[in-house]
């Protein structure tokens, strides 16, 4: 059975249905707990759980993950909201350097399950300070795990498995899909995989890859170029995770096709 949920609810959906499996599970940012977040994301789990599950803390990005890298150590599994993407910066020394490297550092034996909320992205009048997609600096980082997803179904499967996940997870929610993208969701524990592309769209001439926002765009652009007096046919596809062409599924794609577009924000790149 499955129910239509808009993106935002099926985060919350993932958040409340996590914190009730697991008491390790808690959360912590700006305005998190009574207020329920600067977007409603996490509104009514302060009632449920509690302020010592639901935290509120200090406007201080570089403290909220510094506090969950030390809960993790402690056995807790810490959901922390960056209320907007953009100032994540304020706590990149603590994500790149210290939660990203800890496991290495102590050679596998200590893990760091957290997650990193990060509502990102324009269109939605925030002005140059609430609008960004700084996605493109944690990909490259080893150690972290970054997701973006495109659906309420890949929302809500994405941060159940992010929340399980022993590593760090920076898990992108586009701000522009809240109450915008809505679809149907599975109920029960339902998870998606990270690092797993999905085919939106089975095509043979172009490979259209996207994920979070754009993800729309692209399958619109090939029924597009489907309808084109060329008839070719696009394929298009979104990752559960911020992939690459070498991710196997993407690059089978590819080798079809022979020519591949990137789809990401409002800017596309072309190879062939």
């Amino acid at each position: 059975m499955s129910k239509e949920l808009s993106y935002l609810e099926a985060i919350r959906e993932a958040l409340v249905e996590e914190m009730r499996r697991d008491p390790k599970v808690f959360v912590l940012g700006e305005d998190v707990g009574a207020y329920g977040g600067a977007f409603g994301v996490t509104q009514g789990l302060y009632d449920e759980f509690g302020e010592m599950r639901v935290v509120d803390t200090p406007i201080s990005e570089s403290a909220i993950v510094g506090i969950s890298i030390g809960a993790s150590q402690r056995g807790y599994r810490p959901v922390a909201e960056m209320q907007f993407a953009d100032f994540i910066s304020c706590g990149f020394d603590q994500i790149v350097n210290q939660a990203a490297t800890l496991r290495y550092r102590y050679g596998g034996r200590s893990t760091v399950p957290i997650v990193v909320r990060a509502p990102s992205g324009g269109n939605v009048g925030g002005g140059l300070y609430h609008s960004q997609n700084p996605e493109g600096w944690f990909i490259h980082r080893p150690g972290l795990k970054v997701v973006a997803p495109s659906t309420p179904y890949d929302a809500k499967g994405l941060l159940k498995a992010a929340i399980r996940d022993d590593n760090p997870v920076v898990y992108f929610e586009h701000k522009y899909l809240y109450r915008r993208a809505k679809g149907p969701v599975p109920e029960g524990d339902e998870i998606v995989p990270i690092g797993v592309a999905a085919t939106r769209r089975e095509g043979s001439d172009v490979t259209l890859l996207s994920y979070g926002a754009m993800m729309l765009p692209s399958l619109e652009a090939a029924d597009r170029r489907c309808r084109s007096s060329c008839a070719r046919r696009a394929a298009a596809m979104s990752a559960a995770g911020c992939i690459t062409r070498r991710t196997p599924k993407a690059g089978s794609s590819i080798g079809r096709a022979s020519r591949w577009s990137r789809r990401r924000r409002r800017t596309m790149r072309r190879g062939c």
